[in-house]
Parts: C-alpha cells; structure tokens; sequence
C-alpha cells in the first residue's frame, strides 16, 4: 500500500492515494524529478573530470617545457625576493609551494604567502629559460639565477657564464628579442 505526504493544517499526514491513477502520476513526478536531477549530477561530474584532465594537462605540459630542476623551479630561488629584495634569494625546501605542476622555493613565510595570492605575478617569463636566448633563436637554454632583470613587472632570467652575459646583449636589442621570444615562446608553449 502507497501513501501520499502531504501538509494539513496540524502539519503533515499521511493518506492513501484516491485513485492509482494518483499513485502513478505522483510516481512519475518523482522520475521525473530524478532524471533532472541525475542529468544534473551527470553533467557536473562530467564537467569536474574534464577541467581535471585540463588541469593536468596542463601541469604536465609546464613539467615539460618549463626550465626546471627535478619539478623545481628557478634552481630552488625565491621568485618572490626579485621583486621585494631586487636580488635573487635561494629558498629553503621546507617553505616550497606547488603551483601547477612546477614547485617553487621561498627564503620567508612572507614570500610564500605573496606568491600563494598572486603566482602569476611572480612566475618568470618563458619558463624560466634564457630570455635573451628564446628572442634570439627560440631556444631553451638554462639560466644564472642571479642574472635577472624585471620590466613592466615581469622577471627576466638570463644566461651567464664566463666572458657570456646574455642580459649585456638582451639590453642593446631589448623591444626586437622580447617581441621575438613571446613569438617563439607560444610556439613551444601552446
């Protein structure tokens, strides 16, 4: 035996369903209902697993072409201290944070923090490759972390080693190489 639950004016109570015909359309109701509500369930699922493999996949492309030591990044400096100290810093492994897929070190509590809020804003430019070098040949060629240079608030790493600063020729060519290496850096990074 079916019951219907509806609401009187002591509250709710219970009665038996007037006709079957009652009963199968408050059972169709309730499909109904359903079917909404499982389509609904079904297209947020599928929507959380395809940001999920978006996500991912875009993690495993920056593991791919970013200039990374293990999965960290800027050889373990501090991408935060550029910017607040004008200085490359080296962090320590307990103050780490994952943005990504690429992990970063932080020398204080306070540039982890500054970099949780905002990671792009401190993130270097293309992967952390040789700017000088992506504008040249669209090349990935690894960095000194303590050559570095920041424009328009973006941080600039550089190639230096020996009698090859890279940041001394960057300088003299610096709007050609840096229109050059966005070009050349969306080709690698797409």
């Amino acid at each position: 035996m079916s019951l219907i639950v509806k609401r009187n004016q002591s509250g709710f109570g219970c009665q038996s369903p007037d006709s079957n015909r009652e009963e199968q359309t408050l059972h169709l109701v309730i499909k109904i209902e359903n079917m909404k509500t499982k389509a609904l369930l079904i297209t947020l699922i599928l929507g959380m697993i395809s940001v999920n493999a978006m996500a991912q996949d875009a993690s495993a492309l920056r593991k791919k072409e970013y200039n990374l030591n293990g999965s960290v990044a800027l050889s373990g400096y501090d991408p935060v201290a550029y910017f607040l100290l004008n200085k490359a810093v080296k962090g320590k492994k307990e103050l780490s944070y994952t943005y990504e897929g690429v992990t970063y070190l932080f020398s204080n509590g306070a540039s982890l923090e500054a970099f949780k809020k905002d990671p792009s804003r401190y993130e270097p430019e293309y992967g952390g490759w040789c700017a000088y070098a992506m504008g040249a040949k669209g090349e990935k060629v690894t960095i000194d972390p303590a050559t570095f240079k920041i424009v328009n608030g973006k941080l600039y790493l550089f190639y230096n080693s020996f009698f090859n600063n890279t940041l001394k020729s960057w300088n003299k060519e610096e709007p050609v190489l840096k229109a050059n290496a966005d070009v050349n850096w969306k080709k690698i990074y797409h």
